[in-house]
């Protein structure tokens, strides 16, 4: 109930994250901190600066709720709606993964050479396999004003959430979403095409982390019955949408660099680049014909 919730913001703040400790929340500070302050309207400042102010009653039986949420396991960001991504706010969708800070090493991996046929071309031209909510094609707009993107998905869902936030982050004019299975639907050439496909193996998602298993969409995990499907669908299809000196990069799983890398050599390519994730591991692959 909402009135076992303290209203001043202080007790509030430490009410939520003792619930969250004592559930066994990995970092209950953190989560506590976001559900407070997204749904009662406050910041930090006003947390340390005013720990006295009163929150509405209205606000603290939505906190409550999401606190009951996150107890029984719902990842933080489902519950507030949206994730950072690249510095960028996205909304999310029960369709869509949750994009991760690990695929912020493809945007990282593929930026400078997108940048540079941007400049040198007064064009860029990306195409973004499994769109999502749009994280990849959108960062990349975001820090390159020559680029256009086509997101394509498989889920009317997700490209609704993709088309949503590229249109709140004043990108719309520079995205197209497109439903398609992989290439199936898919015209013109591009200079980047970049894709974090479902790589686990169909058998092993029944062992990944609750938050991800119960939360995130099975087709945007499932990879097929040894997780490499879909890179045998790009590797097979992209060369004919790449432009001649055109780059194809894809999040890989941490143990499938060498088998990924294997598939695209079969299909013509050449590694160019791989890009370790922040926890060290083997993580995008960057190929070229």
């Amino acid at each position: 109930m909402a009135d076992h919730l303290p209203a001043a913001l202080g007790p509030l703040l430490r009410a939520a994250r003792e619930r969250l400790a004592a559930a066994g929340i990995a970092d209950p500070a953190l989560d506590s901190r976001l559900i407070v302050e997204h749904f009662s309207g406050t910041t930090r400042t006003q947390a340390i600066a005013e720990p006295g102010q009163q929150v509405a009653s209205a606000a603290l039986s939505v906190i409550e709720t999401a606190l009951r949420r996150r107890v029984a396991g719902e990842p933080v960001h489902r519950i507030l709606g949206y994730r950072e991504f690249y510095g960028l706010r996205l909304s999310l969708s029960p369709e869509t993964l949750e994009p991760r800070p690990d695929t912020e090493t493809l945007v990282d991996a593929v930026l400078p050479f997108a940048r540079a046929t941007a400049e040198r071309l007064g064009e860029c031209r990306l195409l973004d396999l499994g769109t999502g909510t749009g994280a990849i094609a959108l960062a990349l707009l975001h820090s390159i004003p020559q680029a256009t993107a086509t997101g394509v998905d498989i889920s009317l869902d997700a490209l609704a959430t993709a088309v949503g936030n590229a249109r709140n982050l004043g990108l719309g004019g520079r995205f197209k979403a497109l439903h398609s299975n992989w290439f199936e639907k898919v015209s013109g050439s591009y200079h980047v095409i970049a894709s974090n496909p479902p790589y686990i193996s169909s058998r092993d998602i029944g062992n990944l982390q609750d938050e991800v298993r119960d939360f995130d969409p099975h087709q945007a995990l499932d990879g097929g019955a040894d997780g490499l499907d879909p890179y045998r669908v790009i590797a097979a299809e992209a060369a004919g949408f790449l432009e001649t000196q055109g780059k194809v990069a894809v999040e890989i799983g941490h143990t499938q660099k060498n088998e990924v890398t294997g598939i695209f050599a079969a299909a013509g390519y050449r590694l160019a680049g791989a890009h370790s994730d922040l926890g060290g591991n083997d993580r995008v692959l960057v190929f070229e014909r």
